[in-house]
């Protein structure tokens, strides 16, 4: 029976990233992954060029971009390892990135080239790595941990769960990280499918099928007073509902049987420019408003009521007030989402007042989680994966040291 001082289950960004640091301070780690491939979300992350952190995260406040019933909890972890030291690591390993929008940074080639950085930093520590193997069982013993893996069993003095969440099943997500938790009696937090589109009623939607495909900037929240969340963000019709990153941010928010309010024209007083195309125009209220919002868009409001579909100089005033205020503030009831298939990460997981924030060590001793199975999540833009390296860095700093032989 092979022994180890620390087994980590999950070959994704947290369990690659803490594998490396906790096998270059001199650990024997063995890494475990049902998958055949390492790192599957982030070899289709950010359209196969990894949005891998995000440098506008703020270290003193990191928990304004994050979500969790117990929101300060991340901060630790990530006030310890930041986006400028995961940056460093990447300009040591030669991989050229650039920074997208809001911070957003990217590698400039593929997404392979963090991958095998990764995979690096596992061998310049040593690490073991059996894939595909399966974990059938873990126990608890008096020396720490027993595992029964598809290649046999193994001993660990800790173990580290690193299984990701529900998320894009077809890449292997499973529940195992959380079957892990319920039968060492930890918490969980419901799971839910998080940066997700937004389905609606097929009949109710019908006006706005004919959309698919469009994108604009808009405003969009959800939730009242303090409740309130509102994300400036490029909104994507789809035939079944709204996607693109407004929609994906304010999803992780949402709560079902509640609204969502959209202004799909941000930053211009629609009715007053109504008012002033009433004055001095003849064109189709549709032709005015074009120049305002997207043409497709246009046509399809003025298309709702017959007191849009005349020259804007015949139309009321009340009825062009009307058409700015339902753009300015257009009100909808998403039915449902995508669910886990469109989902990119799962909200909800491990409950973190049964875990340390310092350690990420478990109330079951010697058990650890770290990355997505964690109730942490973050913004669209590279905070998840920044969440993955931190937890796994804190993590793998905390995991006991080698064995020493007795004497």
């Amino acid at each position: 029976m092979q022994s180890f001082d620390t087994v980590i289950i999950g070959a994704g960004a947290a369990g690659l990233f803490c594998a490396g640091i906790a096998g270059q301070r001199g650990l024997k780690v063995l890494v475990l992954d049902h998958s055949e491939k390492v790192a599957e979300k982030i070899r289709i992350s950010g359209g196969g060029r990894a949005n891998f952190t995000n440098r506008d995260l703020d270290p003193r406040a990191p928990q304004r971009h994050f979500i969790s019933d117990n929101p300060n909890f991340c901060r630790s972890a990530l006030s310890r390892y930041t986006p400028q030291q995961f940056i460093a690591l990447v300009q040591r390993h030669g991989i050229a990135f650039h920074e997208k929008h809001k911070g957003q940074l990217f590698c400039d080639r593929s997404a392979e080239d963090l991958i095998q950085m990764l995979l690096r930093e596992c061998e310049a520590g040593g690490v073991t790595r059996w894939q595909p193997c399966g974990v059938q069982a873990i126990r608890h013993t008096a020396q720490g941990y027993e595992i029964d893996t598809a290649q046999g069993t193994v001993t660990a003095r800790s173990v580290v769960v690193a299984t990701g969440g529900l998320s894009i099943p077809k890449i292997g997500a499973t529940d195992f990280g959380y079957r892990i938790a319920r039968q060492f009696g930890l918490k969980l937090v419901e799971p839910r499918p998080a940066l997700v589109p937004l389905t609606f009623d097929g009949q109710a939607w019908a006006p706005y099928a004919q959309l698919a495909g469009l994108a604009l900037p808009v405003q969009i929240e959800t939730g009242t007073k303090k409740a309130r969340m509102a994300f400036d963000e490029d909104l994507l019709f789809t035939h079944r509902g709204l996607s693109g990153p407004a929609v994906l941010q304010i999803s992780s928010y949402w709560q079902p049987g509640t609204p969502l309010w959209v202004n799909l024209a941000p930053g211009v007083d629609l009715g007053a420019a109504l008012a002033r195309a009433k004055a001095s125009s003849r064109k189709l209220v549709a032709n005015e408003l074009a120049t305002l919002v997207p043409s497709r868009l246009a046509d399809a409001w003025a298309g709702q009521d017959v007191a849009w579909q005349r020259p804007v100089n015949e139309a009321t005033d009340k009825a062009l007030a009307a058409l700015a205020a339902r753009l300015e503030r257009w009100e909808l009831l998403p039915s449902g989402s995508e669910g886990y298939r469109k989902a990119e990460v799962t909200a909800g997981g491990v409950d973190t007042r049964e875990l340390s924030s310092q350690t990420l060590e478990s109330r079951q001793p010697g058990l650890y989680f770290v990355g997505e199975v964690v109730d942490v999540t973050g913004w669209l833009g590279g905070y998840n994966f920044q969440w993955a390296w931190a937890s796994g860095h804190a993590c793998a700093m905390a995991l006991p040291g080698p064995a020493t032989p007795a004497a």
